[in-house]
């Protein structure tokens, strides 16, 4: 890398990596580091009274006071954080002090790694703490952290900006307190999911992510080319069709939790790649999985967080089972005046016009009966709620209602405006299955992007049988964003999509050596923030030759200096030829 690409803390501490080659310290060791001990477990088992503990800890250096012949440093590891206790004799037993002296004063910075061998004791002022005895180099950073200071309560040079803290995770993790808190309560939601589910006896699978019709949601995907076959291949949208094939195929209870991909719109509650979960059991209807849904969510949230209730913005929300249930007629009802019963195609777009949605020709009655419910009422039910019962035409995998034809046998379960699961009666019949896809197709012929493609080979297994069975689909992302209080998707993601990073536009190197600048000054205008011919053009040949003059100095770069009249023919050479006359 150019020197002169380099920050000037980032040019130090390569020259510190460098000195300490030099002195025989291999700044990125291979050999193992035997840890023995974490800051939080030392901390809490520490006893005034207990005999003396010896252990090696190992983390990164996040803080430094130097005090001559003794310092101490702050060390976080992956539990958090611990005072470490340098003295010089101790770490440095025998004449050669250079360890203390050079090593740790003036070549170690704040982010590199040490491993730390010595004792756990009190200090004075009653911070338990690690005395050292051995100190040895683990890794050096070659780029620096941003420092987070916190004063009086007061907290300075924050690490905040959401972009910087979502394409650059690592940092966040690294300075921020309370980001990884977010991701074990994370790896908390789903182990407690899955033990949920095996002791029910239900066990997890795996399933295609490449498939060739995209299935089991209605929703736009993303279209990939398999070289080999010729032939053109989905990410899955959903893991539904497969996971009913399975029960055709005699499993009573099958569950997979794993990524759906959906070529839609990113905003704070959506990403293009999400996690989800599918559950199907066998022998069960919506009502029972109704029951199943709430106890799940009820005991992930008294296990990750000890209480059913959870503050998510300025909402206390309350997991306890059971959840109020309400029809989507009834919710329309609610919340709109509209009663949507017995509507044709016709009035539902009518009806959605005069409530202010913007509606078009390819709408079916379900994406308008859809579009109602996310407009007026999705948003108004904060506490978990059953929206149960949903017309037929929103529902082309769902069994019909038992007691009304034009209703399915679906509920969706609303917490916080938002919905968190979504889940069926099962249609199982085969005749009806494929004339309710038939029915997406026709969709999809009035330019409906999101309507489903007939799958002959589901619609043939579900012809050798399938039982009665209920399923239910629960988003991840959303239930963690809800058990730890975020109200961004992005807050859960490590590495959520993101725009292109912008990057500074430069020319070339030739466009400016035709306009006879060397070659060697090309990365010294860039430097200077000449990054184009264009900006060369609008330059003070003075006040350039003296930036260029400075530059080389302090960088040492030992290139023969250009005359300022030069610097002014390069600029000559740069403006157009208009401008020339």
């Amino acid at each position: 890398m150019n020197v002169l690409e380099l920050s000037e803390q980032e040019i130090v501490r390569r020259g510190s990596l460098d000195e300490m080659r030099r002195r025989g310290i291999d700044p990125f060791p291979a050999a193992e580091f035997p840890v023995s001990g974490y800051s939080d477990e030392i901390k809490e088992t520490f006893a005034d009274d207990a005999p003396r503990r010896d252990v090696a800890v190992a983390g990164r250096i996040m803080g430094r006071r130097i005090m001559g012949k003794a310092s101490f440093l702050e060390l976080q590891d992956s539990k958090g954080r611990i005072q470490v206790y340098i003295n010089r004799d101790e770490i440095c037993p025998g004449e050669d002090k250079d360890l203390y002296n050079v090593v740790f004063k003036k070549l170690l910075d704040i982010g590199d790694f040490v491993g730390i061998k010595g004792y756990v004791f009190r200090t004075q002022t009653g911070e338990i703490s690690v005395h050292a005895q051995e100190l040895i180099v683990l890794g050096k950073s070659i780029r620096p952290l941003p420092i987070v200071k916190v004063k009086d309560g007061v907290t300075y040079d924050a690490f905040d900006d959401p972009e910087l803290r979502y394409r650059r995770r690592y940092v966040d993790l690294i300075v921020n307190d309370g980001v990884k808190d977010i991701f074990v309560k994370r790896t908390k939601v789903l182990n407690s999911m899955r033990k949920f589910f095996n002791d029910h006896g239900y066990m997890e699978v795996e399933t295609p992510i490449l498939q060739s019709i995209a299935g089991g949601a209605s929703a736009r995907p993303f279209i990939t080319h398999h070289n080999s076959l010729n032939m053109e291949l989905y990410m899955r949208i959903a893991t539904e069709l497969y996971l009913k094939r399975l029960i055709v195929g005699g499993f009573d209870g099958v569950y997979e939790i794993g990524k759906n991909f959906r070529n839609e719109g990113m905003d704070r509650t959506h990403n293009p790649e999400f996690t989800c979960m599918e559950i199907y059991v066998a022998y069960k209807d919506y009502n029972w999985m109704m029951e199943f849904t709430e106890k799940l969510v009820e005991t992930i949230c008294l296990e990750v967080n000890g209480t059913t209730e959870v503050k998510v913005g300025d909402n206390i929300i309350n997991f306890k089972a059971p959840y109020r249930r309400v029809t989507m007629t009834d919710a329309i009802k609610e919340h709109t005046g509209i009663d949507i019963t017995g509507m044709t195609e016709e009035q539902l777009r009518e009806a959605a016009a005069s409530l202010g949605i913007e509606v078009d020709e390819t709408m079916g009655k379900g994406k308008l009966i859809d579009e109602i419910f996310g407009e007026k009422c999705e948003g108004s039910y904060i506490q978990p709620t059953f929206i149960i019962d949903y017309p037929i035409e929103m529902s082309p995998l769902t069994k019909k209602h038992r007691d009304n034809p034009e209703l399915t046998e679906r509920f969706e379960l609303m917490v916080n405006g938002k919905e968190l699961a979504n889940a069926y009666s099962e249609l199982n019949d085969p005749i009806d299955q494929y004339e309710r896809f038939v029915e997406q197709m026709k969709l999809a012929d009035k330019g409906d992007d999101e309507a489903m493609i007939i799958d002959q080979d589901f619609v043939r297994s579900l012809e050798y049988g399938m039982p009665p069975t209920s399923g239910m689909g629960m988003g991840i992302d959303r239930l963690v964003m809800l058990m730890t209080g975020q109200s961004t998707i992005q807050e859960v993601l490590f590495f959520p999509q993101m725009r292109p990073e912008k990057v500074q536009r430069r020319d070339k190197e030739e466009a400016f050596t035709t306009l006879g600048v060397p070659a060697e000054w090309v990365a010294p205008l860039y430097k200077a923030g000449v990054y184009t011919t264009e900006l060369l053009s609008a330059q003070s040949a003075g006040k350039l030759h003296q930036e260029l003059c400075g530059i080389n100095k302090k960088f040492k770069l030992g290139f023969k200096t250009p005359l300022i009249e030069e610097v002014d023919q390069w600029i000559a050479a740069a403006k157009p030829a208009s401008a020339e006359e």
